[in-house]
């Protein structure tokens, strides 16, 4: 036993349920009014996105809310206006070592992308898999401090849930040996149970976390590992429904209900909370999405009038999906230099973009289109 081991407190410690997933049975009397208020707040946001022209452009800014937010709970602090910034300045294959950007940006900005890159991948025909957990989290600990972490392969040593202070053991997870064996049980589960989809995502989220397969970027996974089910299971036409803000909320309880899992085999009280989870969050989710959408079909006929051009729509469409711009990134949209210029001057005039940074050298301008900002700040 290590000497970092022996500091750690286990008095409180709960351990991994063996031998006890899938749950037994579940009490579906007391499940049944929250199967109903989940489904049906889900449904009206499903509903939206299948009314939806375009899901991609216009809901794009929730999954950079979700990276935001589920990296926020690991103690990865950024802000949305960060991440779309480096956005705005580097593509994946530019990340470095020189790159003067706080780790916390980068990190949260790897999953985004992790999980754009699930998402594309289940879209060319991959299963929800093992195979395509590992490559996400590949994605997730590709770069800085995660790197060293073993980004894609399962651990070999045994983790730990601590406390905020990092000394309280809440929780240990299942032991190396036993891994391949969980991880096989929870996807044999994912695929073939019988269970209502909203009750296999409550299932599959607690056990993934249960199991805590990597070293690092667990919590990230096992929360994608809800949208992609969902997804994957058409219970939503697109993958943007995300649900990391209610846990991030009531996080004291989440973790609370994760671990009455295993100490007392209540996984009914955490369907119950996965449950109110997914409804309220499906709640603000619509409001979100309805709010970017009225704004987009406002913004039409400004974008019309100000920019009078054949080109109009193709702005309105690069502010909404990449709102933290250079005219350098607007030019390469496939508007003509000269005019991209002149669209973000006459959009500057008329207060619909800011700027936030001069242009420098060779750097051009950076702005910011405000009105959608202020919907998805969190």
């Amino acid at each position: 036993m290590s000497n970092r081991t022996l500091d750690l407190n286990f008095e409180n410690a709960i351990g991994y349920h063996y031998d006890k997933f899938p749950p037994a049975s579940l009490d579906y009397a007391k499940l049944a009014p929250m199967l109903v208020g989940a489904a049906g707040a889900i449904a009206r946001f499903d509903q939206m996105l299948k009314n939806l022209h375009n899901s991609e452009i216009l809901l794009a800014p929730l999954r950079n809310q979700e990276a935001v937010i589920s990296s926020r709970m690991e103690g990865t602090v950024s802000t949305i206006d960060e991440i779309l910034k480096y956005e705005a300045d580097f593509d994946d294959e530019e990340i470095s070592e020189n790159s003067q950007v706080r780790s916390d940006v980068i990190e949260t900005y790897l999953y985004q992308r992790a999980l754009k890159s699930a998402q594309t991948a289940i879209e060319s025909g991959q299963p929800l898999s093992p195979f395509l957990i590992r490559a996400a989290h590949q994605k997730l600990l590709s770069f800085g401090r995660g790197s060293i972490l073993t980004p894609g392969q399962y651990k070999t040593e045994q983790n730990y849930l601590a406390d905020r202070s990092k000394r309280n053991i809440l929780f240990v997870p299942i032991s190396p040996e036993r891994l391949e064996e969980g991880m096989g049980k929870l996807f044999s589960y994912i695929d073939s149970s019988p269970d209502m989809v909203l009750i296999k995502a409550a299932i599959s989220h607690v056990e993934f976390e249960s199991l805590h397969p990597f070293k690092d970027g667990n919590g990230r996974i096992g929360r994608m590992l809800i949208t992609l089910l969902l997804w994957s299971n058409k219970v939503i036409a697109a993958p943007h429904f995300y649900i990391s803000g209610y846990f991030e909320e009531h996080k004291d309880e989440y973790i609370d209900m994760l671990r009455a899992v295993s100490e007392r085999d209540d996984w009914t009280g955490w369907c119950e909370f996965f449950l109110k989870a997914v409804e309220n969050q499906a709640v603000r989710n619509l409001e979100i999405a309805e709010n970017i959408t009225k704004l987009y079909e406002g913004m039409k006929s400004e974008f019309g009038d100000i920019l009078s051009s054949k080109w109009s729509i193709n702005a309105l469409n690069f502010v909404f999906t990449n709102p933290v711009f250079r005219n350098s990134k607007l030019s390469k949209s496939g508007i003509p230099t000269s005019t991209a210029a002149r669209f973000s001057r006459l959009l500057l005039e008329k207060d619909l973009i800011r700027m936030i940074e001069e242009p420098s050298g060779r750097r051009s301008a950076l702005y910011v289109f405000e009105p959608l900002m202020q919907l998805v700040r969190v």
